[in-house]
């Protein structure tokens, strides 16, 4: 099978809009929580959530274009656009077979915004159903997919996966088949969610599952500390560039890292809840390893999925012990969305970003907002708490996953061809 590279990449987060300001945040232990600004939450149980900041999509496309496509297909746009460009592929678009590039992206609710818009307005009006024309393709989730091709032309494979928090990693790791099976050369890869909305803060709300800590929102998302109390939502975009070796070579792509690989398993436990035993997360992670034809005494980081729930990272820790025995202890460990928020069906895509400029940069990730130990964690892990650490990376791998017991693992390895 073919070897798969990442030769771009492109970020729009809530603590960064590019992925430099991205990388920035990252090494700094940056909080991107604050009271949210897109509607007035004060009636909410949870009034903050990590949006993407000063985001103008008119810098990205048409201003017309931009009206009539929902918030999480501009995000998407915006970052394949970055990633695009990123790999140089942009200069080049006229000599490429674009019957061999493809679109493979992720978004666990799709256009929420423009649905919850639509709805609002026709139970406030007369109640004749006048809806927009462009309601339906502004919210179905498979349409940033749709919108990046019909950009640059690509007409290789083209579909979005939904698979709640795991979508873009499903997304990175169908992309990265496509290519080693030789049916695609290059595929923009990722993921974009805008869910920070009346009905996304209170769907998540009656869930009980976001955090409520409103007197403290920028240290609200605090995975494996012992008073975590739920997710902050974030908002965003992640899109990477994955080409073939012999693709990026014949033209002279920079390569950040090899994806090595992925794995996909289902808890069968609970539509929320995590298997207490990490269960599902174990079996992932192996066959990821097992994919990548890895020991685990190969991983120097783990990107956690440690969305800050009271179940789910006790759970995670758990597999990843059983799945890394004594090696657990040479692991860094990490939770982005300490600082990112938890970007639903984009997590995949930045965490997946964050692990490659791990790789490129020879630093990790913090967990940021630890206080207090939790006892039910075993004290002599890595956790990286607070700042950033200096560590050469040769190989990473990310966890996410999502309501419904879907679990995916990626892996990354530095590139030394």
């Amino acid at each position: 099978m073919k070897k798969v590279v990442v030769t771009g990449i492109g970020a729009l987060t809530p603590i960064g809009k590019n992925i430099n300001e991205y990388l920035q945040g990252l090494q700094n232990g940056t909080s991107g929580a604050n009271i949210i600004t897109q509607f007035d939450a004060s009636n909410f149980k949870t009034q903050f959530a990590c949006e993407v900041k000063d985001f103008q999509p008119e810098n990205h496309m048409d201003r017309r274009e931009a009206r009539r496509i929902d918030r999480f297909s501009q995000f998407a746009m915006a970052t394949a656009s970055e990633a695009i460009e990123d790999s140089g592929l942009d200069a080049i678009l006229d000599t490429l077979d674009k019957d061999r590039i493809g679109v493979i992206w992720g978004s666990g609710i799709g256009g929420l915004k423009s649905l919850e818009q639509e709805i609002e307005e026709f139970a406030t009006g007369s109640g004749i159903p006048r809806y927009n024309p462009f309601m339906i393709p502004k919210m179905i989730s498979d349409i940033a997919a749709g919108h990046i091709s019909i950009k640059y032309g690509f007409r290789g494979v083209n579909y979005a996966t939904v698979s709640a928090c795991a979508s873009s990693s499903h997304a990175l790791i169908n992309a990265f088949d496509y290519i080693r099976l030789g049916r695609n050369d290059i595929v923009v890869a990722g993921g974009s969610e805008a869910a920070v909305t009346r009905a996304g803060i209170g769907g998540f709300n009656a869930m009980k599952a976001l955090s409520t800590r409103n007197d403290d929102f920028a240290t609200a998302s605090r995975p494996f500390d012992l008073d975590r109390d739920g997710f902050v939502l974030g908002e965003g975009g992640g899109a990477l560039i994955l080409e073939s070796l012999e693709s990026a070579q014949k033209r002279g792509a920079k390569i950040y890292a090899e994806i090595v690989g992925g794995g996909a398993t289902a808890d069968a436990h609970h539509i929320t809840a995590p298997h207490p035993e990490g269960l599902g997360a174990r079996n992932v992670m192996k066959i990821a390893l097992e994919d990548a034809q890895m020991n685990p005494s190969d991983i120097d980081y783990v990107n956690v999925h440690g969305t800050s729930t009271p179940l789910g990272d006790i759970a995670e820790v758990k597999a990843i012990q059983q799945v890394f025995g004594d090696h657990a202890y040479n692991l860094n460990i990490s939770s982005t969305k300490s600082m990112t928020g938890h970007l639903l069906g984009a997590a995949g895509a930045i965490e997946a970003i964050a692990c490659i400029l791990a790789i490129n940069h020879n630093f990790v990730p913090p967990t940021i907002n630890h206080f207090t130990d939790d006892p039910n964690l075993d004290d002599k892990l890595n956790l990286t708490f607070n700042s950033a650490q200096s560590r050469e990376i040769k190989a990473a791998l990310s966890n996410t996953f999502g309501f419904g017991g879907h679990n995916s693992s990626v892996i990354f390895k530095k590139w030394e061809g």
